[in-house]
C-alpha cells in the first residue's frame, strides 16, 4: 500500500466515522447547560465536527494532489513500524487498565493520576529518548493541567482508584 493510498482510505473511513459520531452524540445535549456544564454530547459531537472538517480537506487534497504526501508512491509502512506501534499500542492498553484495575483480586487501580505519569514516562523516555528533564516534567504537568481542566473547570470526575483519598484535601481547596 502507498502512501497515498493510505491517506485516502484513512480519511475516508475517519469522513464516515465523523458523522456517525456526530450523529450518535446529537441524541444527548449538545450545548452548554446553565450551572452544569458541557451536555453529554458536547465533546463528542464538536470534537466530531472538527474532525470532518479536517478529513474533507484530507480528501480535498488528496484529490488535487496538491500535498506532497497525497502525491506520494512511497510503501506506507517502513520496516520495523509494527514493533513500534505494538509497543505503544500494548502501553496504551495496560495504562487504561490501570485506569480502575486490571480484575485481579484486590487491586482497585491507579486511577487516571497514576497510570498517566507511568504511560509518560514509557513513552517519552523508553520509546522517545528524551531527556529526564522534559519526561519528568511531563510526568508532573500533564497530570496536573488534566485534573484542573477536567475535575476542576469541567467538573467531570475521571477515574482515580486507589488514589483518590489524596485528591479530597485538593477538593476542599479548589471547589
Amino acid at each position: 500500500m502507498t502512501v497515498r493510498t493510505a491517506e485516502f482510505l484513512m480519511a475516508s473511513v475517519m469522513t464516515i466515522a465523523s458523522g456517525y459520531l456526530m450523529w450518535k452524540s446529537a441524541e444527548l445535549p449538545i450545548g452548554w447547560i446553565p450551572d452544569e456544564g458541557p451536555g453529554g454530547g458536547f465533546w463528542p459531537f464538536w470534537l466530531s465536527a472538527l474532525m470532518l472538517i479536517s478529513c474533507i480537506g484530507i480528501l480535498v487534497n488528496w484529490f488535487r494532489k496538491s500535498t506532497a504526501i497525497s502525491r506520494s508512491e512511497e510503501p506506507f509502512f517502513a520496516p520495523g513500524v509494527f514493533t513500534e506501534v505494538g509497543m505503544v499500542a500494548l502501553a496504551l492498553i495496560v495504562t487504561v487498565a490501570l485506569f480502575n484495575g486490571i480484575g485481579v483480586a484486590g487491586f482497585g487501580g491507579i486511577g487516571v493520576y497514576g497510570a498517566l505519569p507511568l504511560f509518560l514516562l514509557f513513552y517519552l523516555k523508553f520509546v522517545g529518548r528524551h531527556s529526564w528533564v522534559l519526561t519528568i516534567a511531563c510526568m508532573v504537568i500533564i497530570p496536573v493541567v488534566t485534573f484542573l481542566f477536567f475535575e476542576i473547570a469541567l467538573k467531570i470526575t475521571l477515574p482515580k482508584g486507589i488514589t483518590e483519598e489524596l485528591f479530597y484535601p485538593l477538593y476542599r481547596i479548589l471547589l
